[in-house]
């Protein structure tokens, strides 16, 4: 797997950039970049199982590795789901099982850097490079948004 990372400038506050991100209603959102209607189940606390789903009930099953409020959110990805069922473990999902997502806040003079970064397998790595920039951008938008 490759790590692959992706960072954005945004003219706000980090508070405001980890609402947009995790609150539903802005997460349904910028999401929609990846998967029209996608939207994630959980609780939202450190250790907790998420889903993260698309309308069809297709997705990805993690644990939210490690949480620090408006600094810090790291997803580890577990198994696949099929029609909101958690699938178990194949081939094909052992290749990517493990694999982190991570969201890193940082204040500057400007407001706040917002660092993703991803591990990918081979075959997604370009549909990543091109989706992950237009969803930052939306975070962006969003959170800058007075």
């Amino acid at each position: 797997m490759a790590t692959l990372e992706f960072k954005i400038e945004i003219n706000a506050p980090k508070e405001k950039v980890w609402d947009v991100l995790w609150n539903e209603g802005t997460y349904k959102q910028w999401t929609s970049v990846f998967c029209e209607g996608s939207y994630a189940v959980s609780d939202w606390k450190e250790g907790s199982k998420i889903h993260f789903l698309s309308p069809n009930g297709d997705g990805m099953n993690s644990i939210i590795y490690k949480k620090i409020d408006n600094e810090y959110m790291a997803f580890k990805h577990l198994s696949e789901i099929k029609n909101f069922q958690e699938m178990p473990a194949d081939d094909a999902t052992q290749e990517w099982s493990g694999a982190m997502e991570t969201y890193r806040l940082t204040e500057n003079n400007a407001g706040t850097v917002l660092e993703a970064k991803m591990d990918s397998v081979e075959k997604y790595i370009d549909y990543f490079k091109t989706t992950w920039p237009k969803a930052l951008d939306l975070v962006k938008k969003l959170s800058e948004v007075k």
